[in-house]
């Protein structure tokens, strides 16, 4: 498990390796900026395609498509040094961005193959704080190492640890799941039956929401807050304790929802309070106000993602590969929406704020009945 949570993070570093530092990539391939949040935003844009795919091949033949996501993580990230130039770069980060569905659609498969039934939402939450674990650590990296020559230091640093993740990841796998947690022989569930489930459905609406709210936020949080006077550097600092602040959550706040069965009540109280995060932003934007407000979208949010998969994993039985990547689909579709919405108003953060805070506060009656007692998809 701490392996996987591992790689789940150099995922994500690669992902984000160069998002930190997006004017000085620029300059050092001189290309212009826009080119720049290409190598970044080819993650999102391949996953809603490759989701569902990722989570077939999962269902199908589990441990072969976490060493194949693997290696296209480390073989993605390996490219990027073939050539100090933008080619290599782009290339890279496509190749990379192939792999991470077949990484992160088996956060609740690795938690039902080595773990016990008490200790798999724990997993989950680990798992999913690693993901956080990595974004953190791609905009440290880009505040340690931000000058121009060291961007090829800065990449080759992503590139051990995901090198380092998968040598580590593929030796864990070939070792056999825990007797604790083995399985019957898996039989393939359909992808309609799947996607059929009502609770299937109502999680690919929900997830769209915080995802999209989250992507927003940690897209235009600098420019929202610049005009308030808040320096652009230290607008990088909220984001980052809010990262921090929402990986911790992560670790804590789901293992204790899906103890009690309060996994409803808790996204309700989620929304909530990063509707009235985004409604302190909206109107008395200051420094302090971005760190009140950041920490509590972030402590709020962030455990939204490892609740909803231990719902899925809770309730999918063998097919958790294929509802995970519908749901993680959904997700990223929420994650370029939002966004591409709240771009629009950049310039009147006033406005771009109370979207945020509108968009939690209809998410609210998505999650009706979210946490009842579920039966597993029959196959």
């Amino acid at each position: 498990m701490a392996i996987f949570a591992v790689l789940a993070a150099a995922t994500q570093l690669i992902w984000l390796n160069y998002a930190p530092v997006t004017t000085t990539a620029a300059a050092h391939f001189g290309v212009p900026e826009s080119a720049i949040g290409w190598l970044a935003n080819v993650n999102p844009l391949l996953y809603v395609f490759l989701a569902i795919p990722a989570g077939l091949l999962l269902d199908r033949w589990f441990k072969a498509g976490i060493a194949a996501g693997a290696l296209l993580t480390a073989a993605g990230a390996a490219l990027r040094l073939v050539d100090d130039s933008y080619e290599w770069a782009l290339t890279g980060q496509i190749v990379a961005a192939i792999g991470q569905p077949l990484v992160l659609n088996a956060i609740p498969g690795v938690a039902r193959h080595y773990l016990a039934v008490k200790d798999r939402a724990s997993g989950i939450a680990i798992s999913s704080a690693g993901t956080f674990a990595g974004m953190v650590a791609a905009f440290v990296l880009g505040a340690v190492l931000p000058g121009t020559g060291q961007l090829t230091t800065f990449v080759g640093i992503g590139t051990w640890i995901a090198c380092a993740a998968t040598v580590a990841m593929l030796i864990a796998l070939w070792q056999p799941s825990p007797a604790v947690a083995r399985k019957p022989v898996r039989q393939r569930v359909p992808i309609r039956a799947t996607f059929a489930d009502p609770l299937i459905r109502q999680l690919c609406l929900v997830v769209f929401v915080p995802f999209g709210i989250f992507n927003a936020i940690s897209t235009f949080a600098q420019a929202l807050l610049d005009p308030a006077g808040v320096p652009s550097n230290v607008a990088s600092v909220m984001l980052l304790l809010t990262m921090v602040i929402g990986a911790i959550a992560c670790v804590v706040i789901p293992p204790l929802t899906a103890r009690h069965r309060v996994e409803g009540q808790t996204l309700v109280a989620g929304l909530v309070v990063t509707s009235a995060g985004c409604l302190l932003l909206a109107v008395t934007p200051s420094v302090f106000a971005g760190f009140l407000g950041l920490t509590l979208i972030g402590l709020a949010l962030m455990p939204a993602l490892p609740i909803i998969l231990e719902l899925l994993e809770r309730h999918t039985g063998q097919a958790e590969g294929t509802a995970t990547g519908l749901v993680w689909s959904a997700g990223n579709v929420g994650g370029m929406l939002v966004p591409a919405i709240v771009g629009l108003f950049v310039d009147t953060p006033v406005t771009a704020f109370l979207i945020c805070a509108g968009v939690a506060l209809l998410g609210i009656p998505l999650l009706r009945g979210l946490g009842a007692p579920v039966m597993a998809v029959k196959s």
